[in-house]
C-alpha cells in the first residue's frame, strides 16, 4: 500500500479524534459553537474518511490483482467529499452543502462495490464469503439514510421512524459492512481448509447481525417480541464466536509465532475488544438492561468507542503495521500505539463508571469531564506518533491501487 494513501486516512482519523477532544473540552469550558454540527463532523469523518477509506484501501490491495487507475481516481473523489463533510458539517450541520458531500460519498461507495464485486479474487472461501457480504451490508446500510428525508417531512426528526432509520443506518455499517471487511482481510491470511465448519460461523454472524437490530428498534417502538429477537440474536452471535475461535485454533500458534511484538500488540488488542463486545451485548438478554442501555449516553458512547476505537481501529493498525509502510522498532510507534490503547482503555473505564453511578443513582464522579479530557488527549497524541513514524519512513511501497 502506497504511503500516501494511508497518511491521509490515518490524517482523517487525527481530524477526528481532534473534534472528539473539543466536544468534550466543551463541557469544561464552553466554545461558540454548535455543538450537535461538531458532533456530526466527527462521527461522519471517523466513520467515512477513517475506516471507510481504509477498507477501501484493504480490499483493493489484498483482494484486486488487476489494479486499474480507477481505483486511484475513486479514492481522491472519495477523499474530496469526506473534506467536504469535514469543513461543511461542523459549520452547519445537516444542510445543503454537506448532504451534497455525503451524497457524493453514498454514490462512490455503490460505485467502489460494483467495481469490487467485479474484479475481486482470492482463493479463500471464507474471505470471498466475507468480502460479498460486508458489501451488501454496506449497501444494505444506505437504505437508513435515504429514509430520513421523508422520515423529516412525514413525522419530523423526533419521530420513531427518523430514530429507527439512523440506528439503521449505524448498525449495519458497524456491524455489518465494518465488522465482516476486517474479518474478510483478517481471515484471508489463513489457509481455512474446513469450510463446513466456517459455514456455520458465517451463518451464525449475519443472522445475528440482522436479528440483534431488533435492540435499537425496541428502544424507539417497544414490543416484548423485539427483546426476544434481540436475545436470540445475542445467543446466535456467541456461537458465533464459539465457531471463530475454533476456525483459528488450527493456525493459533504459528500465527502468533510470526511478526513482532507491536504486531501481536494490537492483534490481541482488536480480538479482545471483539469478545468483550459479544460480552456487553449478552447482557442485553437482562429485560431491564435491554429496555434503559439508550438512556444512558455514557453507556452508548463507551459501546460505539469499544467496537470503533477497540475492534474496528485496532484490527486497522494490525494490518497498517503488517506493511513495510511502519518502522516496527521505532520508540515513536511504540509511543503512538500505547498512547492510544491507554486513551482507549481510561476513557473507556470512566465512561463505564459513571454510566454505573447514573444507572444506580448516585449521580456524577468528581472532575468527571476534566478526567475524561485529559485521558481524551491520548487518543489524537498516538495517532498522530504513529503518523510521524510512517512519514519518517524509509520503505519500499507494496504494489497497490
Amino acid at each position: 500500500m502506497q504511503k500516501k494513501f494511508i497518511l491521509v486516512c490515518l490524517l482523517n482519523f487525527l481530524v477526528a479524534a481532534s473534534m472528539g477532544l473539543v466536544l468534550r473540552y466543551v463541557f469544561i469550558q464552553p466554545l461558540s459553537l454548535n455543538f450537535r454540527f461538531l458532533t456530526h463532523g466527527h462521527s461522519h469523518v471517523a466513520m467515512l474518511g477513517w475506516v471507510y477509506l481504509m477498507l477501501y484501501l484493504l480490499i483493493v490491495h489484498h483482494f484486486i490483482p488487476d489494479k486499474k487507475p480507477i481505483y486511484n481516481r475513486l479514492f481522491w473523489i472519495t477523499q474530496l467529499a469526506v473534506v467536504g463533510m469535514m469543513i461543511s458539517f461542523p459549520l452547519q450541520g445537516y444542510a445543503a452543502i454537506s448532504i451534497s458531500f455525503s451524497t457524493l460519498h453514498i454514490f462512490c461507495s455503490y460505485y467502489f462495490v460494483r467495481l469490487v464485486w467485479q474484479h475481486h479474487k482470492t482463493t479463500s472461501l471464507p474471505a470471498r464469503y466475507l468480502l460479498k457480504a460486508c458489501l451488501l451490508f454496506m449497501l444494505l446500510s444506505t437504505i437508513g439514510v435515504w429514509c430520513l428525508g421523508p422520515a423529516v417531512a412525514t413525522l419530523g426528526q423526533t419521530s420513531a421512524f427518523y430514530q429507527i432509520a439512523i440506528q439503521f443506518f449505524l448498525h449495519f455499517q458497524f456491524n455489518g459492512w465494518f465488522l465482516l471487511a476486517v474479518l474478510a482481510v483478517f481471515l484471508n491470511q489463513f489457509n481455512i481448509a474446513n469450510h463446513q465448519l466456517f459455514k456455520h460461523f458465517f451463518a451464525l454472524l449475519i443472522l445475528a447481525t440482522i436479528f440483534t437490530f431488533a435492540l435499537p428498534v425496541s428502544w424507539f417502538a417497544f414490543h416484548p417480541l423485539l427483546l426476544w429477537i434481540n436475545g436470540l440474536g445475542v445467543v446466535l452471535q456467541v456461537l458465533a464466536l464459539y465457531y471463530l475461535l475454533k476456525l483459528l485454533q488450527p493456525h493459533w500458534n504459528s500465527f502468533w509465532a510470526n511478526g513482532s511484538t507491536t504486531i501481536k500488540l494490537m492483534y490481541r488488542f482488536a480480538l479482545l475488544c471483539f469478545v468483550l463486545k459479544i460480552g456487553i451485548q449478552t447482557l442485553s438478554l437482562i429485560p431491564e438492561v435491554a429496555e434503559k442501555a439508550y438512556q444512558y449516553r455514557d453507556f452508548v458512547i463507551g459501546f460505539i468507542h469499544l467496537t470503533m476505537l477497540g475492534i474496528i481501529s485496532g484490527f486497522l493498525f494490525a494490518f497498517i503495521l503488517q506493511s513495510p509502510l511502519v518502522n516496527k522498532k521505532s520508540k515513536i510507534l511504540s509511543f503512538g500505539l500505547y498512547s492510544f490503547i491507554a486513551g482507549f482503555l481510561t476513557t473507556e473505564c470512566i465512561l463505564f463508571i459513571q454510566g454505573c453511578l447514573y444507572y444506580f443513582g448516585v449521580g456524577m464522579m468528581p472532575n468527571y469531564h476534566l478526567l475524561l479530557f485529559v485521558c481524551s488527549i491520548l487518543l489524537p497524541l498516538g495517532i498522530l506518533f504513529i503518523i510521524v513514524n510512517i512519514f519518517n519512513h524509509d520503505s519500499k511501497t507494496l504494489k497497490t491501487t
